[in-house]
């Protein structure tokens, strides 16, 4: 089963669970997948579904810190709740480890040498670690590589 028909399955599930924190976050996030198929016109595939999914992770987080410095802790845990649901969907992280030995690698591969191959690495690491770590993760992964 795709992560798009799970998606749909765990929406049904909530429907007739009644649960509706956890429907309005899955509505959301199908909300977002159609909208990037009529925009781009394709079908999307897991690893693009995961990428949405991380997109609307990224957003959550911004919101909680932007949530709990204007000190409104009833919105960030909102926040903090649809997150929760949205994680669900995503793979197995690759530990921070894991992800700096990747990235060694890509580098040695490369032959890339300092600072300003930040961008040819940065491509070539999120074809191969899309969806499977956190991209931030990676970029500090990518300029530790880089600097020495």
């Amino acid at each position: 089963m795709s992560l798009k028909d799970q998606i749909t399955e765990d929406m049904k599930n909530a429907m007739r669970a009644k649960d509706s924190e956890r429907l309005g976050t899955i509505r959301l996030l199908t909300a977002a997948m159609k909208q990037k198929e009529v925009d781009e016109r394709v079908v999307l595939d897991d690893t693009m579904v995961i990428a949405i999914v991380d997109k609307l992770i990224k957003q959550r987080k911004d919101s909680i810190e932007a949530f709990t410095k204007a000190d409104r802790m009833d919105l960030a845990d909102k926040e903090s709740a649809e997150m929760k649901v949205l994680q669900a969907y995503l793979p197995a992280r690759m530990s921070a480890d894991e992800v700096a030995a990747e990235v060694k690698a890509i580098v040695a591969e490369l032959g890339a040498t300092g600072p300003g191959d930040m961008g040819k690495v940065m491509g070539a690491v999120k074809t191969r670690l899309a969806g499977k770590a956190d991209m931030g993760q990676v970029s500090a992964a990518v300029k530790a590589a880089l600097s020495n």
